[in-house]
């Protein structure tokens, strides 16, 4: 008597492999790990663009965009509209992004911070950070990013810390808006979360 596996034992079992895989590759969702760790980089890439701000502001007793233009932009009650961190106004970058900015320049950042992904990535809108401020000297500057994770999405959705940006202006957008859509988070007008929270 001969020992073995018949054809439609092997596939049986082939079968069995195959659909646990996708049912562990599903629980792992390797695009929403992926997306999840860029979003953690824009987080910590935006806190660090808040605080080198901050200290720029405290050691030279004005903003990035003061000193790069006085006359539009001459105290810290001024309000400044929301755009790309790799423009020259907010100290990130130079005239180009290939030479330091104010920032780099006074020792708030190390110069690899202007190989950051959202420096040399897609200069479309959801691959940015964008910084502003609002009018008033109580008024933080904000460094805002559009989050790629489903999770921390939900997450922003759910605690109404999602916003629209408008010039100067942060609008709050309603948890029921934004939950389960991807209007505004890949579409214009873009959704952001951001730092401070």
């Amino acid at each position: 008597m001969k020992r073995g596996f018949t054809l439609v034992e092997l596939l049986i079992v082939i079968g069995l492999l195959g659909a646990i895989a996708l049912i562990v590759i599903s629980a792992i969702n390797p695009i929403e790990q992926s997306n999840r760790a860029r979003d953690t980089k824009y987080k910590a890439d935006a806190g660090q663009l808040i605080g080198a701000t901050d200290r720029y502001f405290v050691t030279q007793d004005e903003f990035p965009w003061s000193t790069f233009d006085s006359v539009t932009y001459p105290s810290a009650d001024t309000a400044v509209p929301f755009g790309s961190a790799t423009l020259q106004m907010y100290g990130l970058c130079g005239a180009t992004c290939t030479v330091d900015g104010l920032l780099i320049g006074n020792n708030e950042l190390k110069t690899e911070f202007r190989s950051r992904d959202f420096v040399k990535g897609t200069p479309t809108v959801p691959n940015q950070i964008w910084v502003g401020k609002g009018l008033g000297s109580s008024e933080s500057t904000y460094a805002c990013f559009v989050p790629l994770s489903k999770s921390i999405r939900d997450k922003a959705c759910n605690d109404g810390k999602v916003y629209t940006l408008s010039g100067s202006t942060r609008t709050v957008v309603s948890g029921a808006t934004c939950l389960g859509t991807a209007t505004g988070w890949s579409a214009s007008p873009y959704m952001y979360v951001c730092l401070p929270e």
